[in-house]
């Protein structure tokens, strides 16, 4: 069962989006939130597999709550570890999906989506993987990501093998394990060894992580394509 805790300020949007998530047996919104300050205290509480945040609220924002977690993480490492935040958004809402991703949110859905769009996001990211849909998610960073690198940005990358920066590379295009080991000739399994050891080199949370590294450093240029 995935425990998930709804963060949103609009109590028709909790009730539409509870009821679309508790359709199937395999998830379960254990709390809901209205507003960041509350959120955080639910987090601590009941500890959540997932939380969809909302980033407009009042009190603490989205992107406040993003925050303070990280800064609890940094002074309490392993503290929820396993719980995963996806940012449900608009389309008007760009800059900030993309400060929520570098603030370690692993990916975000549109508040119009499907509902199976929704379970398929709750349940990917409750799997450890990461939302990085090619459709959406890597053109808010294409086109937010700053086209100038910073000596000190791309110098995070000397610590990585020539295969490791390949690797790199189509990660952060949004290639999948499957698609990256055919790319260069690997298996599946050797190819997610080879993202494992970038998340813990990069000191990344999760594949959403690396693809905002491939951009800041400049090893992904906006406008890339697979």
């Amino acid at each position: 069962m995935i425990g998930v805790l709804l963060v949103d300020d609009q109590p028709l949007v909790r009730t539409g989006v509870r009821s679309l998530l508790e359709r199937e047996g395999d998830i379960e919104v254990v709390g809901e939130s209205a507003d960041g300050r509350t959120a955080l205290a639910d987090m601590d509480r009941l500890c959540p597999d997932v939380v969809l945040l909302d980033l407009q609220m009042p009190v603490l924002d989205g992107l406040a709550v993003l925050r303070e977690r990280r800064r609890r993480a940094d002074t309490s490492p392993g503290r929820h570890a396993d719980t995963r935040i996806v940012v449900l958004t608009t389309f008007g809402e760009d800059d900030n999906v993309f400060a929520a991703l570098r603030l370690g949110a692993s990916g975000f859905v549109l508040k119009d989506a499907a509902p199976r769009e929704l379970r398929e996001a709750v349940r990917t990211v409750a799997a450890g993987e990461a939302l990085l849909s090619p459709g959406v998610t890597r053109r808010v960073i294409e086109r937010l990501a700053d086209t100038s690198v910073a000596p000190e940005a791309a110098a995070r990358l000397d610590v990585l093998t020539d295969r490791e920066r390949d690797v790199l590379a189509l990660a952060g295009r949004g290639m999948s394990n499957q698609e990256i080991g055919a790319a260069l000739h690997l298996s599946p399994a050797t190819a997610r060894t080879h993202v494992g050891r970038l998340l813990a080199k990069l000191g990344a949370r999760d594949r959403v992580g690396l693809v905002v590294i491939a951009y800041e450093t400049g090893l992904v240029r906006p406008g890339a394509r697979d």
